[in-house]
């Protein structure tokens, strides 16, 4: 019998604890390049995209800027990116990545890859688990949207 109501059988508590043990994994890998796991998020963005406002990236990688940017301000101070006004507008600041950032991209891709496969993750599952994760994300955005 399925007891809706206890804790085990909570999607949501799943979510929360699975959450919480890739935050520690993460935070293991990140450790040897003194980053953490949003600091992490934030060089995903800007590998993908070098040189956006510090507003854009904060809606990349959904942080508001009070999150944002200590993070960043710490994130430069140890090298990760630099902060300058834009030449367009001198209210904005683009967030770019340094060399530092650019030369390492590889071996922090390789420590979390090696973090992920000693779970005893298998590519084919982490993908199928992306693929359900995002229909699941997208089905409550809707959810939301239509009330």
């Amino acid at each position: 019998m399925n007891d809706y109501l206890s804790l085990d059988q909570q999607l949501c508590f799943a979510v929360y604890e699975t959450s919480g043990e890739f935050n520690k994994l993460y935070t293991k890998a990140l450790e040897p390049f003194n980053l953490t796991y949003p600091q992490y998020l934030v060089l995903l963005a800007l590998w993908e995209n070098d040189g956006p406002a510090q507003k854009e990236l904060g809606e990349k990688v959904r942080l508001g800027t009070g999150t944002l940017n200590p993070m960043i301000t710490r994130m430069a101070a140890n090298g990760w990116v630099t902060k300058d006004r834009s030449s367009g507008d001198s209210r904005s600041v683009v967030i770019s990545l340094t060399e530092q950032a650019k030369n390492t991209k590889h071996e922090i891709a390789l420590a979390i890859k090696k973090a992920i496969e000693r779970c005893g993750i298998h590519p084919e599952e982490y993908f199928e688990l992306m693929k359900l994760l995002g229909s699941v994300r997208d089905k409550m955005k809707r959810s939301r949207i239509e009330q």
